[in-house]
């Protein structure tokens, strides 16, 4: 049934807003939107069309997930010629994690693939019919140090001595035009990158230090320029030392911290390492899955961009060797490592998922919260937040 220009009231639900679960309040959905209920009602003197009762479920906005390179059997790095059907299959296949947005994410490639790849990458409304909200490209490299490559394709790294110049011949964008990039992650140590942080910020690019060997002072540096985020901390970094702690010390920095990605499958990071991060910056984590293509299929072999990798049960590596390859955990699952981890509130481990990849993109005003003017996604779960149901857009997806 359609819900096209009625109003929906959200009643009997734990509603995680302002920091707090708030009982004994409602929400209210037009159009795929959140609207002021008070202004509605009283200026308007109008009554609800629908009445959705959320029996008591915990009501969070819906998760976003900011690292996907793929999910199903689709690569979104590889599968070029398949693209725009693999990325309606994975935006269908997430909502049951209750990720209802997302950031496609390809990894270090040569930039052929950039130019048949990123028109297909635009930003695209959620709906039950084709899924989660495209929210635009995470471009992982090739930007990136070749002593912290991990699962990518060393022949793709580059470097930036021609500054903003180098990123639009790679990612095929000129300045000062529409792009559907998203965000991008560099090394700041690299030739040219440090430079070219400001000019990447002006063009609407939110930049990510990670795949990186930069000193805390490099780190520093690059986020007095405009860099507001870390790729999955601890991996794919220098680890720490007590005299220079790498990137993993702007979790202590007296400067500005930034929000930092995190894997929480127990694999990429010991849960010791999730709650060390949590306890030291805890409004700045963002849960990420860096799930690859083997995410919710069987062990077997599988690809992630050029790469052949093994999945056992929970894990994937490099085929033949022991080099973790993304991963393979769900959102759901790693907002509830993530509050098994830290002993952190249910609150904040919803946050995790919501808010904080909103602030990290700067999208809060449609996503991440129950704001008016917000995109109406959200999430009934239960106490274990198990996710129970799925709604997009206003709309309930049947089979979650």
């Amino acid at each position: 049934m359609s819900t096209l220009g009625k109003v929906i009231k959200i009643v009997n639900g734990r509603i995680v807003r302002d920091g707090k679960i708030v009982t004994g309040d409602y929400l209210y959905v037009k159009d795929g939107k959140f609207i002021d209920g008070k202004s509605f009602f009283w200026d308007d003197q109008s009554s609800p069309e629908i009445v959705l009762d959320a029996k008591n479920a915990i009501v969070s906005p819906g998760y976003v997930d900011i690292q996907l390179n793929g999910a199903v059997g689709v690569d979104f790095t590889a599968d070029r010629e398949t693209l725009a059907e693999g990325l309606e299959k994975v935006s269908k296949a997430i909502l049951k994690w209750g990720c209802t947005a997302y950031c496609p994410t390809i990894v270090s490639s040569h930039p052929n693939v950039y130019a048949e790849s990123m028109h297909l990458l635009a930003p695209r409304q959620g709906s039950v019919e084709h899924g989660a909200e495209i929210l635009g490209a995470h471009l992982e490299g090739p930007f990136i140090s070749p002593l912290k490559f991990g699962a990518h394709d060393v022949e793709t790294l580059r470097t930036s001595p021609n500054g903003l110049s180098d990123f639009e011949s790679c990612y095929n964008f000129k300045r000062g035009e529409k792009k559907n990039i998203a965000m991008i992650t560099v090394a700041p140590e690299m030739e040219g990158i440090m430079d070219s942080i400001p000019d990447l910020v002006n063009e609407g690019i939110v930049v990510s230090i990670g795949h990186s060997s930069s000193t805390t002072a490099q780190a520093e540096e690059s986020i007095e320029k405009g860099a507001t985020l870390v790729t999955h901390m601890f991996n794919a970094m220098q680890q720490f030392h007590h005299r220079d702690p790498g990137i993993i010390g702007v979790l202590g920095s007296g400067k500005k911290r930034p929000h930092y990605g995190i894997i929480c499958d127990g694999i990429h990071c010991h849960p010791n390492s999730v709650k060390i991060a949590y306890d030291s910056h805890p409004t700045g984590v963002v849960l990420v899955t860096d799930a690859m293509s083997a995410a919710g299929l069987p062990p077997g072999q599988y690809h992630i961009g050029n790469m052949s990798v093994d999945k056992s049960e929970d894990r994937v590596y490099i085929q033949g060797t022991t080099i973790l390859a993304g991963s393979v955990i769900t959102m759901d699952e790693c907002v509830k490592n993530f509050r098994k981890f830290t002993g952190c509130s249910i609150v904040e481990a919803i946050e995790a998922a919501t808010l904080r990849p909103a602030e990290a993109l700067n999208i809060t005003h449609k996503k991440g919260t129950f704001n008016a003017g917000a995109d109406a996604d959200f999430l009934f779960l239960d106490d274990d937040l198990n996710v129970k149901q799925v709604f997009v857009s206003g709309e309930q997806v049947p089979t979650c």
